[in-house]
């Protein structure tokens, strides 16, 4: 007889929603002559998406959900690099005002990280519906904690976002993913998007302080 199916499997996709909230109303804080559009568009268009991926959830219909969440991580993807592009741009082409410069690529760094987060939140082991809470199989990332055991899984542990978005910020701060491995081809393109917007971001607030010393 085959053994019944684990009831451990999925893990709370809760944090990738608050994640989209926080990703959108961090970019609505940056000035419009940094947006493709009105800055509150990407935090609409996520806003607008949280009620029926919530409610996707709440009911397990984990496909139309990640669907939904796609749809939403793609827009702000976009438009966080639509707003480093346009960083640059207004840096070249000055004069500009020092603090909304700053306050945007502040913003801009946050918002990327925070949505790279998301990103491998959602591709790692089939998404979070098909993750298990009672053993995680790693697919993109090999995280310390899988290489305690036979280097592929590890029973009783589970990578949570928080797991996800110490792997973004160190892609967006150091440059490299650190103490966590990178398996997968997607995840490398990904954490490679994330480290140039990322680099450009930090270049432009290099820049405008540099500026200010002289």
């Amino acid at each position: 007889m085959p053994p019944a199916p684990s009831t451990a499997r999925g893990v709370p996709r809760w944090p990738g929603i608050v994640a989209l909230v926080a990703i959108g109303g961090l970019l609505a804080l940056v000035s419009d002559r940094l947006t493709i559009g009105p800055s509150w568009l990407p935090l609409a268009v996520v806003l607008v998406l949280a009620v029926p991926l919530t409610i996707a959830t709440l009911r397990e219909a984990h496909w139309m959900g990640r669907r939904l969440a796609f749809v939403g991580l793609v827009t702000v993807t976009i438009a966080v690099a639509a707003s480093a592009v346009l960083l640059i741009e207004q840096l070249v082409n000055g004069p500009v005002d020092p603090t909304y410069l700053l306050t945007g690529a502040g913003a801009i760094w946050v918002a990327n990280m925070l949505t790279f987060a998301q990103w491998y939140w959602e591709i790692d082991g089939g998404g979070p519906a098909m993750r298990r809470r009672d053993g995680h199989i790693s697919t993109d990332f090999l995280f310390p904690q899988l290489q305690v055991g036979d280097g592929t899984s590890s029973h009783g542990w589970w990578p949570g976002f928080l797991d996800y978005m110490f792997v973004a910020w160190n892609a967006s701060t150091a440059f490299s993913p650190t103490d966590t491995l990178i398996l997968s081809r997607r995840a490398k393109v990904l954490m490679m998007i994330q480290s140039l917007i990322a680099l450009v971001t930090v270049a432009v607030i290099a820049a405008r302080a540099i500026n200010t010393l002289r």
